[in-house]
């Protein structure tokens, strides 16, 4: 018996089912998966309990009667029903920011355009004036707009004494119910330097060799500009337009600081007036639940406006060569 052991091992072990030929391929592959799955496990769960959960819980409490303190009551679409048939200052809010929106992006875009083309030239200083107009981006904003906010003051403020001394009619500015959007749209266009270096860099990475041949047929600086420039610039315009848009809708410093949203309703900005529902009055009548709603009406109009956009502006950016 002893010596039919060994066949009988040797044939056991021939009996044993070896792995396919795609079985290594298939364990690196899965090997490779979970890798990278472990690497990006920070990025899903930042994502979903610092995004995710709290966009589901906020988009709750928007259909609730809630106060911070105490449990949420749920009132269905109350709330949205008073947002848009009962709240008197709604709908002027709303006017305001879409007026400013209108004023400010336009104005940034362009201002940024050609603050880019004067720095993208070459002369003898450029790199000073660069950083001067880059600087208001990097100051402090409330120290900036306490700033402007004196120099608003239609007493002994800078911006009437400069009117004064050439003669022309002073102005109540931040007083003037007519004037104080406008005043704030001039303080967002000072700070436009974030603006300029996007451009810039777009505007720098224009290839030369098409300027020389435009140049060689007898293309002048404005239809190089014209069928150069802003053609070959078209996705950086449109990443800026839509951070723009973005950033007007959601402006809240700038109105707290100057305005607190006067005169009367002239600047108040939607997104001010979330601030005051949720948190002005959070001792006497706090209504989080109702500025949750808010929250989600806005939302819903920034992701409508940058779909338009983006549909739109597909069918005129020139993306560039598919390899």
């Amino acid at each position: 018996m002893s010596t039919l052991n060994p066949p009988l091992v040797a044939d056991a072990r021939q009996a044993e089912p070896r792995p396919g030929p795609g079985a290594r391929p298939r364990r690196r592959r899965w090997r490779t998966t979970l890798t990278g799955y472990l690497f990006i496990a920070p990025g899903i769960a930042g994502f979903l309990l610092l995004v995710l959960y709290p966009a589901i819980t906020s988009l709750y409490h928007s259909f609730t009667k809630w106060n911070g303190l105490t449990p949420a009551i749920w009132n269905g679409l109350d709330n949205y029903v008073y947002m848009f048939t009962k709240d008197p200052v709604f709908w002027p809010s709303l006017g305001a920011t879409a007026y400013y929106v209108l004023l400010t992006v336009p104005a940034s875009m362009v201002a940024g355009l050609l603050l880019a083309l004067l720095v993208n030239r070459g002369l003898r200083g450029v790199r000073v004036f660069r950083t001067i107009f880059y600087l208001p981006v990097v100051l402090p904003a409330v120290a900036v707009l306490t700033l402007w906010k004196y120099i608003y003051e239609p007493t002994y403020g800078l911006a009437n004494e400069v009117l004064h001394l050439l003669h022309l009619p002073t102005s109540m500015w931040l007083g003037d119910a007519h004037v104080a959007m406008p005043a704030v749209v001039i303080v967002n266009i000072w700070g436009v330097g974030g603006t300029m270096i996007i451009f810039l860099a777009g505007l720098q990475s224009v290839p030369q060799e098409l300027y020389e041949a435009a140049m060689l047929d007898g293309a002048g600086a404005v239809r190089r500009f014209i069928r150069i420039t802003l053609p070959m610039m078209g996705p950086i315009l449109v990443l800026q337009l839509v951070l723009q848009l973005n950033g007007a809708f959601q402006t809240f410093t700038q109105v707290a600081v100057l305005t607190k949203g006067g005169p009367g309703t002239a600047t108040n900005l939607l997104m001010y007036k979330i601030y005051n529902d949720g948190f002005a009055d959070f001792i006497s009548a706090p209504q989080l639940g109702y500025a949750t709603a808010e929250v989600w009406v806005l939302f819903v109009i920034i992701m409508v406006v940058t779909a338009v956009l983006l549909r739109v502006s597909t069918r005129y950016t020139y993306e560039g060569d598919a390899a």
